[in-house]
């Protein structure tokens, strides 16, 4: 009898549903990513931000994380040769833009190593990122032509940029019914 009623009470349990992952009301869907039918969606994870927007401790803190990355796994395995053809700069750190390219390249290599990107994640990201930034960095009219061209000459220099726009503003007559234009300065 003990026996039966123990084969009972396990029937019972395996007949049972099970819990729902998302608790109770859940999605059936839940393992889907799918959010269930009564209730809100998941919070979306935070949006990532251009290195160059962030300040302070933010900006070191990710430009640390990004170092890490450059150093240990991008320039050992992508690094290639530095020469008049494909320059590099030892405190790239410094050139704002090389900054920003990389921090760009290295988004794109979180999104494309998630398993969510499926087994061609990284082969897209050879293909769309990869080969097209590392070509603008250390392109020989680059942001890092005038640094280091040899690796027996380390060199570090910050190209100036073009100056800023000069405009002059210029009214026309209220008659005109026109707002007010501007127009490059001479």
């Amino acid at each position: 009898m003990q026996q039966s009623a123990q084969q009972a009470q396990q029937l019972d349990h395996l007949s049972s549903a099970p819990p729902s992952p998302a608790g109770p009301g859940g999605s059936p869907f839940a393992a889907f990513g799918m959010p269930a039918f009564a209730g809100p969606p998941p919070p979306a994870p935070p949006e990532p931000r251009p290195i160059l927007e962030l300040e302070g401790e933010e900006y070191e803190d990710e430009l640390d994380a990004l170092s890490d990355w450059v150093d240990d796994f991008l320039l050992p395995v992508y690094g290639a040769e530095v020469t008049t053809a494909a320059p590099w700069c030892l405190r790239w750190q410094e050139h704002d833009d090389v900054v920003a390219w990389l921090h760009a390249l290295w988004l794109a290599y979180q999104q494309h190593r998630d398993p969510e990107a499926g087994l061609s994640g990284l082969l897209v990201w050879h293909r769309d990122f990869l080969t097209h930034a590392v070509a603008a960095v250390r392109a020989p009219g680059g942001p890092l032509s005038a640094c280091m061209t040899s690796p027996e000459r380390p060199a570090h220099r910050l190209l100036p940029g073009p100056p800023p726009s000069v405009r002059s503003e210029k009214t026309l007559p209220p008659a005109s019914g026109t707002r007010d234009s501007y127009e490059l300065a001479s």
